[in-house]
């Protein structure tokens, strides 16, 4: 298990891989934390966190598909910004998702692995399953790595 595991959620700009526990101390921001995210383990090769079914679910008792989305964002935005390292920024420029399952209770395990990591670019397919291990939904993300910008959140950076 790598650094942050069983940490509510947590991604921010500029967060090296070297940073240890930069989820347990600056979070992953207001709706990751709203939507129960807990990140199990981080690194730039792998990112894995669950979230609860319960309170996140459409009006008819299945896992919203935007839930999922906010999941696989979340991961492939830290995954990214783990391999961007200190001093850039990888910022999302397209997700996309397909919903093969549905959710109705327990927890969902999203795992998020690099299908390309270069200068410029990241690109990650997160994959997340129900608690019997069937997949509910595959994303793809794609994140361009820039400079960090003189306006950008320092302050929470490790």
């Amino acid at each position: 298990m790598s650094a942050g595991a069983g940490v509510s959620a947590g991604a921010g700009a500029g967060v090296s891989a070297g940073s240890g526990n930069y989820v347990a101390e600056h979070g992953a921001g207001e709706l990751a934390d709203a939507m129960g995210i807990e990140f199990l383990e981080y690194t730039v090769e792998r990112t894995v966190a669950r979230m609860p079914v319960r309170g996140n679910r459409q009006t008819v008792g299945f896992l919203h598909g935007g839930a999922y989305v906010v999941l696989g964002e979340t991961l492939g935005s830290l995954a990214a910004n783990l391999h961007a390292g200190p001093g850039r920024l990888a910022v999302g420029v397209d997700i996309n998702a397909t919903h093969t399952r549905s959710a109705t209770a327990g927890f969902v395990t999203a795992v998020c692995t690099p299908v390309h990591l270069g200068r410029s670019l990241a690109v990650h397919e997160i994959v997340v399953t129900d608690e019997g291990g069937h997949r509910c939904c595959t994303m793809r993300m794609s994140n361009l790595i820039k400079a960090m910008p003189d306006h950008a959140r320092t302050d929470a950076l490790p």
